[in-house]
């Protein structure tokens, strides 16, 4: 009896890690289809002219669930400013909410997430956090300027991080009508992230 509750048990597990990994994978597909309706929506999208004439859908890595990854949390204690310069020569203001540290390829990593003060008295972003990354997939499989991750508040001390809904910011597309903030020195990786939207001439002037 013992060894068919046990059974029963083992296959329970597998069945909700299976469903938790096809509601994780989902998301991700979720995401993409988000991404590139967007990109397709007139009054949505960054593209301009003959590039938002021929666009048919971002070019994805394959989803990869090494690139989600558990992050430990040090979150700033203080109010600390980062100034960030942005490719249009502008200014753009952000406050450090914290560090993240987590192993990927082997490797210990660190990366600083902030938040937008412009949008902190906007209730629909006041919980968002901006991630930008640099990684050494850039100027070949994606944007040399890096890359960007939208996350949210949490309230413990970890949080997970989804590299396969990494995007390029705006500029990536149309360097005219943007001012996107480049990647801070301390959030560019010394690891390959093989993992979100890739590089595509076609739409990059």
């Amino acid at each position: 009896m013992k060894q068919i509750l046990f059974f029963f048990i083992f296959l329970n597990v597998i069945n909700l890690n299976a469903q938790s990994s096809k509601s994780w994978k989902q998301s991700v597909i979720d995401f993409q289809n988000e991404l590139n309706r967007e990109y397709k929506t007139l009054d949505e999208t960054p593209l301009r002219g003959e590039n938002f004439e021929k666009f048919k859908r971002h070019p994805f890595f394959p989803i990869n669930k090494k690139y989600y990854v558990e992050a430990r949390l040090e979150k700033a204690t203080s109010e600390k400013k980062m100034i960030m310069p942005t490719s249009s020569g502008k200014s753009k203001s952000f406050t450090e909410y914290a560090k993240a540290y987590f192993k990927l390829n082997g490797k210990n990593l660190e990366l600083t997430l902030y938040t937008n003060d412009a949008l902190q008295n906007n209730p629909q972003y006041a919980n968002l956090v901006f991630l930008p990354f640099r990684d050494l997939t850039n100027e070949d499989k994606t944007y040399g300027g890096g890359r960007y991750l939208d996350l949210e508040k949490v309230d413990g001390d970890t949080m997970m991080i989804d590299f396969n809904k990494a995007y390029q910011p705006y500029c990536a597309y149309n360097a005219y009508d943007y001012s996107c903030p480049l990647v801070p020195d301390q959030n560019k990786l010394n690891v390959a992230i093989e993992a979100g939207v890739m590089y595509d001439d076609v739409y990059h002037h």
